[in-house]
């Protein structure tokens, strides 16, 4: 078996920058450094990055920044709706199981971790919430998720893919042409690929419906700066979520679980309510209330129940701590942290100036009426557990939270 040949080392995404150009940089810093591997030149800092090989750099801002993004996938297609039931690979079990990771491709001895927890825990599904570092070219697809060293864990009933804006930093193609048709789904018996950026798995009573939010994450080189994209739903996608997943039927009663990659709401930075007001004219004048999981910022937080806009009310879940350095402001830094209920900032080490938290990723279980969410952390601990119910008679949810590490304590009031 190939041996790994990379530095797997965190460190390399402290004070990671937010733009496609700082991205790109870092990118091709990392291609540098494989190609000159053994050798006396080695590269540890952006700066001599732009040194040694702006070149290379601008070349590969230039070839895959700039021009087209991938045509869009949509379903259906080919006679597929995008619409799968879900299975339990356990014999006579109704328990489905669902492992949801953000923010996990660093290719980084931490992601290494949290993808042996997940491993452990033999989860029915794998879901990456997106973002593939830094700019979702083909290599770091392959030392990610295809692999035969990648530590991926592909679900045995499935494996699906959401994209983040950094997939779209190079226009989608890796994405759409090599980790898509990785990702899939299991019928029957029948394993059916992934074929676009979106899917719902569905039973007797949940919904898990994931939207791509990362398309139109990104727009023309330095007009997205100007005006930044608001990461709408695309046409297709609305008439997808109409039409074959039927979310306007005022007699479906089902719980609805929502992943995307962008917040719906965030107290750090800018949140995204256009998606969360889309859906919410497909509702029409139908209250719901949603349990919806989303990545892009690098920390665990759970938001309290609420809206953003004219959207609908959701019990708000980030949890963009799968693989990057995690996160850990102090309140006083918070946008809003009166928006806050739990938030895992626990500092698991001290990099330099630096203070990472503890990466992690969520165990979803569905069992009949229930939904149980179980917080895990790289070393297999849980830092939180909550369960939802549903009532099929009217969609309305009841929430308990079950328990929580003492360090998640609300950041604005003690809890009890």
């Amino acid at each position: 078996m190939k041996e790994k040949q990379k530095e797997n080392n965190i460190d390399k995404y402290l004070n990671l920058g937010h733009t496609e150009a700082e991205n790109h940089a870092k990118t091709q810093q990392e291609v540098f450094k494989k190609n000159t591997a053994g050798t006396s030149e080695v590269t540890r800092e952006i700066a001599e990055f732009f040194k040694t090989n702006f070149i290379g750099f601008a070349w590969h801002y230039l070839k895959s920044r700039f021009g087209k993004r991938h045509p869009y996938q949509f379903y259906p297609t080919n006679g597929e709706s995008g619409v799968f039931q879900l299975e339990s690979v356990k014999p006579n079990s109704e328990e489905i199981t669902i492992a949801l990771l953000s923010d996990w491709a660093s290719d980084t001895l931490e992601s290494d971790q949290v993808g042996e927890v997940v491993k452990n825990n033999i989860p029915d599904y794998t879901i990456h919430l997106g973002d593939v570092y830094f700019v979702g070219t083909y290599f770091e697809m392959e030392a990610n998720f295809t692999a035969p060293y990648a530590s991926w864990y592909f679900g045995e009933s499935g494996s699906l893919a959401l994209s983040g804006n950094h997939e779209m930093y190079s226009n989608g193609n890796a994405y759409f042409k090599h980790l898509l048709p990785a990702m899939y789904v299991k019928e029957a018996g029948v394993r059916k690929s992934q074929k676009a950026g979106f899917f719902c798995l569905e039973n007797e009573y949940w919904r898990v419906i994931g939207l791509d939010t990362g398309y139109n994450s990104v727009e023309k080189p330095f007009l997205e700066i100007i005006k930044p994209p608001d990461c709408h739903l695309r046409k297709e996608q609305i008439d997808w979520l109409k039409n074959e997943v039927k979310l306007g039927d005022i007699n479906d009663n089902r719980g609805i679980i929502i992943l995307t990659h962008h917040p719906y709401i965030s107290a750090f930075r800018e949140a995204y309510q256009v998606p969360g007001e889309q859906l919410q004219q497909i509702f029409g004048d139908t209250p719901k209330e949603i349990i919806w999981f989303w990545g892009h910022d690098h920390r665990l937080v759970h938001y309290k129940f609420g809206s953003n806009g004219s959207g609908p009310q959701v019990y708000g879940r980030c949890i963009g701590h799968g693989g990057l350095p995690v996160e850990t402001e102090a309140p006083e830094s918070i946008i809003d942290r009166q928006k806050i209920d739990l938030y895992d900032q626990r500092i698991r080490k001290k990099v330099g100036r630096y203070t990472i938290g503890y990466n992690g990723f969520v165990l979803l279980k569905l069992d009949n009426n229930k939904a149980r969410a179980i917080y895990k952390d790289l070393e297999g601990a849980d830092v939180a557990v909550e369960n939802w119910q549903i009532n099929k008679e009217n969609g309305q949810l009841r929430h308990e939270l079950e328990s929580y590490l003492p360090e998640m304590a609300d950041i604005v009031n003690s809890r009890p």
